[in-house]
């Protein structure tokens, strides 16, 4: 992978979506009574939230990194997270898109010019703020009751594997969400959430940025290393960090690949099915 599609990779694991509370259809619902509504999702996780609320049939088109659920493939591509094809959305007549804060001001302002409802999303920090853009996206499309059911299901499971996970030791643990930079996951991000909930410390928790060096890797001496990068890379980034063998993780054979959109999009019911996987990987 070169590093602008690199870079382009960090940029949107790190940016899930949060809706702003800026921008209402119809105080908190659609109301377009009598016909489809037609929603364009430029979030991979909003676009796997809406799926999981039934809203399938609404969706008029996604980015071309809405992979989840495959049906989602079959939709009308529009572009990607920063640089979307704003004609190709105008034709699709949307009556809202929900678009990250990383989509490019200036397309916002041709969507918003057009008079298109665009609901803006942020970065949430923790599971509990994941679980709150999901209640916001439920209630946005008017399926609240569908959104809280799925939400309190999710927290159970998280609450059960909390509980499991606390009373054994604490593992170091390196989640590398990035390559060329190399970038870890800090406290700003909820992927955090996934290594302490997994009974782990983040060893770059309180870092000031994820920006790293493999130095300072080498420095914290992780007993664990998730690789979460696209395609070969992975591979490659395992092969390299077995170069240095004075890593606790080098020495247990403790260096694994995790699916990337699944540790870095998640919806709440992902993220309660795939910390699991990472509870299972952390405490081996």
């Amino acid at each position: 992978m070169n590093k602008k599609k690199s870079l382009i990779f960090i940029v949107l694991i790190i940016s899930i979506a949060v809706i702003s509370t800026s921008s209402v259809i119809c105080g908190t619902t659609f109301c377009h009574a009598g016909r489809q509504i037609r929603i364009i999702s430029l979030s991979p996780v909003i676009t796997e939230g809406l799926y999981l609320l039934g809203m399938e049939n609404s969706i008029a088109g996604v980015t071309v990194y809405c992979q989840k659920p495959l049906r989602a493939k079959e939709k009308e591509k529009v572009g990607a997270v920063v640089e979307v094809d704003v004609e190709k959305i105008i034709s699709l007549k949307p009556d809202v898109v929900f678009a990250m804060s990383l989509t490019s001001s200036k397309d916002i302002k041709k969507l918003k010019d057009m008079g298109i409802n665009v609901i803006i999303f942020d970065i949430p920090k923790t599971f509990e703020r994941l679980c709150e853009i999901f209640l916001e996206l439920g209630k946005s499309t008017g399926k609240e009751n569908e959104a809280r059911y799925i939400i309190n299901a999710s927290k159970r499971k998280v609450s059960d594997i909390k509980k499991r996970m606390s009373a054994l030791p604490k593992q170091n643990v390196f989640i590398q969400i990035g390559a060329k930079p190399l970038f870890a996951a800090t406290n700003e991000f909820f992927v955090n959430d996934y290594i302490e909930f997994a009974g782990g410390i983040n060893i770059f928790k309180e870092a000031k940025s994820g920006l790293i060096s493999r130095e300072e890797v080498l420095k914290r001496n992780p007993d664990v290393i998730l690789i979460a990068t696209m395609g070969i890379s992975g591979e490659d980034e395992r092969k390299t960090w077995h170069k240095y063998k004075m890593i606790n993780a080098v020495k247990h054979n403790r260096i694994h690949i995790v699916d990337p959109d699944s540790i870095c999009s998640p919806t709440p019911v992902s993220f309660a099915e795939y910390l699991e996987e990472i509870t299972r990987i952390i405490q081996k």
